[in-house]
């Protein structure tokens, strides 16, 4: 069990509280929550229910296709809700073929009137914030962590203004984004071809801009720098890094290897040969705890499930949480409305274990009209050890 810094508990909490004075942003787990007159002890590890070895987390693994960085949850708090951009998780690296020093263009074409090239130039005077993001692979399927999910703050351009100056021919009804990828090297894990289809629609719906920068410094390199597509809402392998073509396509396009790729990690029936038979790659409602803490109150142990809670159409505090499978769903203790779908919430749930064991963490909405098919298959279970009560 892990020592938490009390300097740094402190500061959390303090941070809590001026962020509860504001009234403002996003909904935090409170202070309150707390147990009254409780005492800190520490943090129990989270375990997965498999028992799958701990990923490493914050360490960028392999390159290219095969990069893996899992980003460690654990630490998010109210003052702490953003992740660095060294922390933040990387599914793909920087190709080994592209040259960061050479000038950058998009090329617009495909059933256009007029195929042209864009400079970043041209873009930046379009530039403007678009606040905090949130991103998950959706092969975020390492069970001991889930650690490819990540928020941070964004600025760029709105796909609309880029769209808008390319003029459609005939029987151009969808938007193809293509970004850079590695061919020279054979992968272990991955299809080479980065790109999307979309309809005009749904990217207008998403509020899609091509991304500049990330927590106001230009892109990374392993986050798409100089550019990259984010569908907001949407899961990352719909958000094209390195974009260096935007064309219209036909109603009949055919699928593009990454959609093939990612068709039943994105809930696709099937695996549609033609883009217009996909559905949109969004991300569900989802719930997971990322941390659990020991606290001493009124004579005995009580803990503090701490957990995230994204995607989604529309925000919910409906969230429900059970320890075991023959005990019920009851609601989660702290759960505040959010503010927004785009990024996420915290939440939290006093919780005293009768017995000592190993508990599975099991979230669920108590809504039925809010689609959550990955907390419906026990998605982001997760197992943790209780060995006081």
């Amino acid at each position: 069990m892990n020592r938490l810094d009390r300097r740094e508990f402190l500061a959390t909490s303090a941070a809590a509280l001026a962020a509860l004075a504001r009234g403002g942003g996003v909904a935090l787990a409170s202070p309150q929550s707390q147990p009254a007159g409780g005492r800190l002890l520490g943090i129990v590890e989270l375990g997965a229910v498999s028992g799958a070895p701990p990923a490493p987390l914050g360490t960028l693994l392999g390159s290219g296709l095969d990069a893996r960085l899992f980003a460690d949850l654990s630490r998010l708090a109210p003052d702490r809700l953003l992740l660095s951009n060294e922390q933040f998780f990387v599914r793909t690296s920087y190709p080994a073929t592209l040259d960061a020093a050479k000038p950058w263009t998009i090329h617009l074409g495909g059933l256009v009137a007029t195929p042209r090239s864009l400079s970043l130039d041209e873009l930046k005077p379009l530039v403007r914030p678009f606040g905090a993001c949130l991103l998950e692979c959706a092969g975020n399927t390492n069970p001991s962590n889930f650690g490819l999910l990540s928020a941070a703050e964004w600025a760029g351009v709105p796909l609309a203004a880029v769209l808008d100056r390319m003029q459609p021919a005939r029987g151009a009804t969808r938007v193809l984004i293509s970004g850079v990828d590695d061919f020279t090297r054979p992968s272990q894990t991955s299809v080479p071809g980065a790109s999307w289809i979309f309809t005009r629609d749904d990217l207008d719906r998403a509020g899609a801009f091509l991304a500049t920068a990330m927590n106001g410094v230009p892109l990374p390199r392993d986050h798409g720098f100089p550019v990259r597509l984010m569908v907001p809402g949407w899961y990352g392998c719909a958000c094209i890094k390195w974009v260096d073509r935007i064309e219209l396509v036909a109603a009949d396009a055919a699928s593009t290897p990454q959609m093939t790729e990612f068709a039943q990690r994105t809930h696709q029936n099937g695996h549609p040969t033609r883009a217009r038979d996909f559905a949109p790659a969004v991300i569900d409602l989802a719930a997971m705890p990322v941390r659990v803490e020991k606290w001493q109150a009124g004579g005995r142990h009580v803990y503090r499930v701490i957990g995230i809670m994204w995607g989604g159409s529309k925000p919910t505090s409906a969230l429900q949480i059970r320890f075991r499978r023959d005990e019920p769903f009851v609601p989660v203790s702290d759960c505040p409305m959010p503010a927004t779908t785009r990024t996420w919430s915290l939440w939290s749930h006093l919780w005293r274990p009768q017995t000592p064991g190993r508990y599975q963490i099991v979230l669920r909405v108590n809504d039925p009209t809010i689609r959550t098919r990955r907390l419906d298959l026990y998605f982001y279970v997760r197992e943790v050890q209780i060995d006081e009560t």
